[in-house]
């Protein structure tokens, strides 16, 4: 079984990523469960067409006893979705929530016969509970969504560093930089840069397109939306880089001194 993370700054685009990643995984013939960690629930809208409206968390606070079809929804190509859900804004602690839901799906042994298993993880938040899936061994296989933008750099930097103390106690990896173009001068160039920097690789370099806007106003992945379009393709080959990626490492976080020497670098 693959366990992956992906993780990434918020509205980078971690979650659309994700999506397509797991329809991708499905059209190969894989069985495929993505489980969402953001409080705002919206990891799996892709993959189901509309929000997830049953969360863990609205089970464990309604319900006594629990099972997995209370928890378990199927979308798109029968891929398995679950949402951990959050408190209500302003209340409570969502890391909190993701320890609590993540536990329920194990007790409730939902992960049996998946080929692959990958959290949609907010990563700009520090908070003890977003490291669960790779601190806990959920995760193995790490991927940082980032663009060229400063701050998207910033935030899988301290992603990475989080990796690397975990990676020193188990064998959690990160498996390279996933890059979503936000079409910033030499992008595709500082992206690599960085990677080879935190002693790792960039291994996609999605490109800016319409299509997935067209797309996510329809509630659904690109591949499910325009399977024949190059962007589909784009994520389809990425699933298969994934699946076959032997070259994960322990990466090297840069300083923030050094980033923004980096950023300046190619932002001319």
């Amino acid at each position: 079984m693959k366990k992956i993370a992906i993780y990434g700054k918020g509205g980078i685009g971690k979650s659309t990523t994700t999506s397509n990643l797991s329809a991708a995984f499905s059209e190969a013939g894989l069985k495929v469960c993505q489980i969402g960690c953001d409080p705002k629930n919206d990891s799996t809208r892709l993959l189901l067409g509309k929000i997830c409206s049953q969360t863990v968390l609205d089970v464990v606070r309604d319900k006594d006893e629990i099972t997995k079809e209370d928890i378990m929804h199927l979308g798109y190509n029968n891929i398995k979705c679950i949402e951990a859900g959050g408190p209500e804004p302003g209340v409570g602690c969502a890391g909190r929530g993701i320890i609590v839901a993540l536990e329920k799906v194990k007790a409730l042994d939902i992960i049996d016969d998946e080929d692959v298993i990958i959290y949609d993880v907010l990563g700009d938040v520090v908070c003890g509970g977003f490291a669960v899936p790779i601190r806990e061994g959920y995760a193995t296989d790490i991927y940082i969504v980032s663009s060229g933008e400063l701050m998207s750099l910033y935030a899988a930097n301290n992603i990475a560093k989080g990796v690397k103390r975990f990676a020193l106690r188990g064998g959690v990896r990160l498996g390279g930089i996933i890059g979503n173009s936000r079409n910033t001068p030499n992008e595709k160039q500082l992206l690599e840069e960085f990677a080879k920097r935190l002693h790792t690789r960039l291994v996609a370099f999605i490109p800016r397109d319409v299509i997935v806007n067209k797309a996510e106003n329809n509630r659904q992945t690109v591949l499910q939306y325009a399977p024949e379009s190059a962007q589909a393709e784009v994520y389809r080959q990425l699933g298969r880089d994934i699946m076959h990626n032997e070259e994960l490492s322990v990466p090297t976080p840069m300083t923030f001194e050094e980033l923004e020497e980096l950023v300046a670098k190619y932002g001319n």
